[in-house]
C-alpha cells in the first residue's frame, strides 16, 4: 500500500503467477471476482500459468469497466487525500454498499471497510482509481478464447457494478464456458449469497 507501489492491473497479473511459482502450485483450480479475472487472465494468457479449472465470477474482464466516480477520483486524487477521516470513512462505506443489493454481515462488512482506514490504506484506495487503466483488459481481450481449462461464468444478476450484460458479453467471447446465473444477486455472490454460491461451485467442480 506504500505511496510507491503501483497497484495496476497488469502488476497484480504478474503477482500472482510469481505467488503461484512461490507456493509450487501447478495447475490450481482458479476462482476469480472482480480484478481477480483481469488478473488471473493475464497470468494465464500473458505469464503461461496453467490452471486445472477456473471459475470467473462477476469479473472486470472486459472494457468498457470503471464508473463516474472511478473516473473522477482519477482525476483529482489529491483533492480526496485530503480528507476529513470520518468522512474518508463514509466515502469507503458508501462504495462498498453501492457494490450489493443485499445486506450483509456486519462483521464481513466491517473487513471490507477497514483496510482502506489506515493511513496508508486511505491513500492506496484513491491511487487505485488513478491507476485503472482499460489497456490491461484490451491487451488480453482477443484471446479469451484462447483459454487452456474448462470455464464456468458466475454473475450476480443484478450486479450495480457490472451489470449482467457484461458477463453475457464475456461468455460470448468464451463460447465453450458454461454461464450461471444468480438471480436477486449483485456484485459480491460470495458474501451476499454465500450458501448459494458454495452450493453451485460444489457441483461446478466436483469431477
Amino acid at each position: 500500500m506504500h505511496p510507491q507501489q503501483r497497484t495496476s492491473l497488469d502488476v497484480q497479473g504478474q503477482v500472482f503467477g510469481e505467488m503461484l511459482k512461490h507456493w509450487a502450485l501447478d495447475k490450481p483450480t482458479v476462482i476469480a471476482h472482480d480484478f481477480g479475472g483481469a488478473t488471473t487472465l493475464r497470468a494465464h494468457l500473458l505469464h503461461g500459468c496453467e490452471f486445472h479449472r477456473y471459475v470467473l465470477m462477476n469479473v472486470v474482464a472486459m472494457r468498457p469497466w470503471g464508473s463516474v466516480f472511478f473516473d473522477h477520483v482519477g482525476k483529482h486524487v489529491d483533492a480526496f487525500l485530503g480528507l476529513p477521516a470520518d468522512i474518508h470513512r463514509a466515502v469507503v462505506e458508501a462504495y462498498i454498499k453501492g457494490a450489493m443489493i443485499n445486506p450483509i454481515d456486519n462483521t464481513d462488512f466491517q473487513k471490507l471497510v477497514q483496510p482502506w482506514l489506515t493511513a496508508e490504506g486511505t491513500g492506496s484506495f484513491y491511487r487505485q482509481f488513478q491507476q485503472a487503466d482499460e489497456r490491461y483488459t484490451a491487451e488480453v481481450e482477443p484471446d479469451f478464447d484462447k483459454v487452456r481449462c474448462p470455464v464456468h461464468i458466475v454473475w450476480g444478476a443484478d450486479d450495480p457494478w457490472i451489470p449482467l450484460h457484461r458477463g453475457k458479453a464475456l461468455h460470448a467471447l468464451m463460447p465453450s464456458a458454461t454461464f450461471n446465473r444468480l438471480e436477486g444477486v449483485g456484485h459480491l455472490p460470495q458474501l451476499e449469497a454465500p450458501d448459494s454460491v458454495l452450493r453451485l461451485l460444489d457441483r461446478l467442480l466436483t469431477d
